[in-house]
């Protein structure tokens, strides 16, 4: 189906094609037109399936850029720096093949708030923000939501797993009653659930199966190693398989700062990618791993949403995510818009029992493979002793502050 029957202005669909869109996607094919009729929209499909475009090109037409002064219309809530970079980024690329394109304004953390402040000044049409800048800017009066007509939660799921809850309280209450409501996630958990059933109005729901096209664009691998044998393991597959860019997950910002050192001394152009940088570095890592200065970035799970590498050939969990949505997502960086990828875990005997229930949680079953001198000789923890990793475990089954004081008072009583 072309763009031209989704019900897009003439002037939206020229743009598009110039953009270098040439057929939608099946979450665009499927969200736009309902989106453009004014409906509400819960929409589940997977990272890399171009819902982005789907909420973006309605966004422009619905927006009237020659208001003066401009009122702000559309609203997306984001719960990273980087998934924001990239949603202004797409708005931005359509807008230079629009006549009167509208002001589009990226809002985050982590940098001086006056650049933006300035930014705002005479209003703006769209503004993509994480929930905490945004209500800084309410605070100091740069920016007023009583005008906005269209609300959209990007990756819903992780502005919720980020704690965001408050902040989403708060900026609901920000805004008009009557408007449209578009939720877009890749999981649909009881508390993103919870979340759309008392935000949506009759939404359109719609559920983009991806699993099954995305399984022969991704190959999923498993290799048995041993925790001190992942490093070097790591070198050998880059070499023999000649991989230009390789996105390596790891568990914690030193781990991200030592791979990528060691990865560097051993003459391979690998650079860390994590919470603690500065926004500046961050978005100049990503910048140079876009352009191919980069053949190694080493991240933790802050990139593993909202970055967009074209034609990333490898991903490999080097530790393995707490969460198997996290898995989802992490694996989503290769594969992406038709093109193939590979995504490599590496297991040991002490993370075994883990990536089972990751696979279970997927509904997968991935074989496991061993490498000619890099066979595994540790054997399982024993009962009781779990998380070698550091990580936390499987999210959610952490105990939490209260249990803990809990089991304090108990044994007090004893």
């Amino acid at each position: 189906m072309p763009f031209a029957r989704l019900g897009l202005s003439p002037a939206l669909v020229h743009a598009v094609r110039e953009h270098g869109f040439t057929a939608p996607t099946p979450i665009q094919a499927a969200a736009i037109p309902v989106i453009l009729q004014g409906r509400d929209v819960r929409a589940q499909a997977q990272t890399g399936s171009g819902k982005t475009a789907a909420f973006a090109l309605p966004l422009l037409q619905a927006v009237r850029p020659a208001e003066k002064p401009r009122r702000l219309r559309a609203l997306v809530l984001v719960p990273t720096r980087e998934l924001a970079a990239q949603v202004g980024e797409v708005l931005r690329d359509v807008c230079e093949h629009i006549a009167e394109p509208p002001k589009v304004v990226v809002a985050v953390g982590g940098v001086s708030i006056n650049p933006q402040m300035l930014r705002l000044r005479g209003g703006a049409d769209i503004v993509i923000a994480t929930p905490g800048r945004l209500l800084d800017l309410v605070d100091h009066n740069a920016l007023k939501l009583a005008d906005v007509a269209t609300l959209v939660l990007d990756e819903a799921d992780r502005l919720l797993d980020l704690g965001f809850v408050d902040e989403l309280d708060r900026i609901l209450a920000l805004l008009p009653p009557q408007r449209q409501n578009l939720c877009f996630s890749a999981t649909f958990p009881p508390a993103v659930q919870k979340l759309t059933d008392a935000l949506l109005r009759d939404p359109a729901r719609i559920e983009i199966e991806a699993e099954a096209a995305r399984a022969a664009q991704i190959h999923q691998r498993a290799i048995e190693v041993d925790p001190t044998r992942r490093t070097a393991l790591l070198r050998q597959l880059i070499a023999e398989n000649g991989w230009s860019q390789v996105l390596v997950f790891v568990a914690s910002k030193n781990a991200a700062d030592n791979l990528a050192d060691k990865l560097y001394r051993a003459g391979i152009d690998a650079a860390p990618f994590h919470g603690e940088l500065s926004q500046g570095r961050r978005e100049q890592v990503l910048a140079d791993f876009k352009a191919g200065r980069w053949q190694v970035v080493v991240a933790t799970d802050v990139a593993a949403r909202g970055i967009d590498i074209d034609r990333l050939p490898a991903v490999v969990n080097y530790d393995l995510p707490r969460s198997p949505t996290d898995y989802v997502h992490r694996i989503g960086r290769t594969g992406r818009a038709g093109e193939s990828g590979v995504a490599i875990s590496f297991v040991s005997a002490a993370t075994e029992a883990h990536f089972r229930l990751i696979e279970n949680r997927q509904q997968l079953r991935v074989p496991r493979e061993r490498i000619a001198g890099f066979e595994p000789v540790e054997t399982a923890p024993a009962a009781g002793v779990t998380d070698p990793q550091g990580t936390g475990g499987i999210k959610g089954k952490r105990k939490s502050k209260k249990d803990k004081l809990r089991e304090a008072a108990g044994k007090t009583g004893d």
